[in-house]
């Protein structure tokens, strides 16, 4: 595997002190003691104490000599890297003005120190005023961004179906070299979503090879994961030529077999990942362990022709519904399995079923979703349309990591990592707790090029996540989606403790993670 080598290098940091050393005393501001060490590199779990000092890992071993301002007794718990989730929808609550969304709990009460927002195409173009943001109002994790395509084409192309011109494709390109020299990992796309869908693969291409020249990769949320425009071996496809053509890594977004006609297709896309990860390409993806996915009910449903021109000209389109579109949006629900697969997670209708507000307005699926969308266009939604059998089979897979999506309504916000711990590594032994570490911290961090996050090392962030083995679980659900997440009994950002005996500190100790600038790099100012 590729990220295996530096792993393995790291974990040769982690020798216990020499004699000398021990002989010596080593003033700490914490030592975690006789933990259950599972350092992210994918070795074995091992006793061991940790010691930290001001933001940093200083030492892992035994150190009789310590002196320490605060010893924790780790006993009986595991002792993690802080967790790295790389997709997420965070971006609302890191900003945030008011401390009870800015604190992230969601993601701390699970052992997550590191977020990722901008993916599906929504990060930021202005990458400085994001971070500059982010170092002055402290989340309670690390946030890292990419720049997103949707958002750069937003702002040059609007929202209409058009191919943009050359000197709007070339302003485009100006605008993600400098997000990317402000820092951002890469840049990110959603070309299932409208206006994005409205792009070919080669104005997407182009932007990527921008993004590829400044060191990022290409993060993106497959035009089609089932069968609702090209398929989804079309859109692998689709994605590995746009990643080929930039000349850059690419990175599927939460990898799935979505949809009626597509459940079962999970070995046939890795095979088809397989083998351009075989010719030499660098191929990774993520996954959140839960059945049903989470988007917008217009997404789902209306057809991207309906949408062009935005929210205002949809809704004008879906009152005035021809025969066409009626049959389109049928097909739709079809492969969404239906009206009963589909769970309102927003606005009035908040925890109801299609088809059971179907039944009490007395009309069919089909007009009660076009009402709905006239109403409330931003509808969110779950869809009950995966299968165990595909999330197994891409959480098997070397090349994926655990994520989250984390997005409001859905329980994978609050619990995703919780309940792939135990799924995968408690209940179905699909892994071992050490590979669920290390798809979780190590392996996240070296894909995005988080540098000195992921492992216990000595020298490392104090970036630490400390959980009972038996209790760490998922407790939100589809009817209470915001539920915590069990088991977490203490979680370190920066050296400083956010989470305290299952307890937020209330500190906001997370720093904006921005990709260094390289000195080589053209950048436009």
């Amino acid at each position: 595997m590729r990220y295996a080598a530096p792993l393995i290098a790291a974990s040769l940091l982690l020798l216990p002190a020499t004699a000398a050393q021990e002989q010596r005393p080593i003033a700490v501001d914490l030592l975690i003691a006789k933990g259950q060490v599972i350092d992210g590199t994918g070795g074995a779990p091992r006793i061991a104490d940790i010691g930290v000092r001001g933001d940093r890992i200083i030492f892992i071993g035994k150190s009789p000599g310590v002196v320490a301002r605060r010893t924790m007794d780790a006993s009986g718990l595991i002792v993690a890297p802080g967790l790295i989730d790389p997709h997420t929808h965070s971006r609302g609550d890191a900003l945030a003005a008011a401390p009870a969304r800015r604190i992230l709990a969601n993601h701390l009460l699970q052992g997550v120190t590191s977020i990722v927002i901008g993916n599906d195409g929504g990060g930021d173009v202005d990458s400085k005023a994001l971070f500059d943001r982010l170092a002055t109002q402290p989340a309670g994790v690390n946030v890292a961004s990419f720049v997103g395509f949707g958002e750069v084409r937003g702002t040059v192309v609007g929202q209409r179906d058009r191919v943009p011109t050359g000197p709007e494709q070339a302003r485009m390109a100006r605008l993600v070299a400098q997000a990317m020299c402000d820092g951002a990992l890469g840049l990110s796309a959603g070309l299932y979503y409208a206006p994005q869908s409205f792009a070919k693969a080669g104005e997407v291409a182009g932007l990527a090879r921008v993004a590829g020249r400044y060191g990022g990769l290409y993060e993106t949320h497959l035009r089609d994961e089932g069968s609702a425009s090209i398929g989804l071996m079309a859109a692998i496809d689709e994605a590995i030529d746009i990643a080929r053509q930039g000349q850059l890594p690419l990175h599927v977004a939460h990898i799935k077999a979505l949809g009626v006609d597509a459940q079962g297709m999970a070995p046939q896309a890795i095979a088809r990942i397989a083998r351009a990860r075989a010719s030499g390409m660098q191929i990774t993806a993520d996954q959140y362990p839960w059945e049903a996915s989470s988007t917008g009910l217009s997404a789902a449903l209306v057809p991207r022709h309906a949408q062009d021109g935005g929210n205002a000209a949809m809704v004008a389109k879906l009152k005035a519904a021809d025969a066409k579109l009626r049959e389109q949006m049928t097909e739709q629900l079809r492969i969404r399995g239906g009206a009963n697969a589909i769970l309102l997670v927003s606005g009035a209708h908040k925890g109801q079923r299609l088809d059971a507000i179907a039944a009490a307005w007395r009309i069919s699926p089909l007009d009660a979703a076009i009402r709905l969308l006239i109403a409330e266009p931003g509808a969110k939604i779950a869809s009950f349309n995966m299968i165990a059998r595909d999330i197994d089979a891409f959480a098997r897979q070397p090349w994926v990591v655990g994520s989250s999506d984390a997005t409001d309504g859905h329980p994978r916000r609050m619990g995703s990592f919780a309940r792939a711990w135990r799924l995968f590594v408690r209940e179905q032994r699909l892994m071992t707790p050490a590979r669920f570490v290390q798809r979780s911290s190590a392996q996240t961090a070296q894909l995005l090029g988080l540098r000195d996050r992921g492992t216990l090392a000595p020298g490392s962030f104090a970036d630490i996540a400390l959980f009972h083995p038996a209790a760490y679980r998922e407790q939100a659900t589809y009817d209470a989606p915001d539920r915590p997440a069990a088991g977490v009994r203490y979680v370190l950002v920066n050296g400083t403790l956010a989470v305290d005996n299952g307890q937020l500190t209330g500190a906001f100790a997370g720093r904006p993670l921005p990709k260094p600038r390289q000195p080589h790099w053209n950048c436009p100012r």
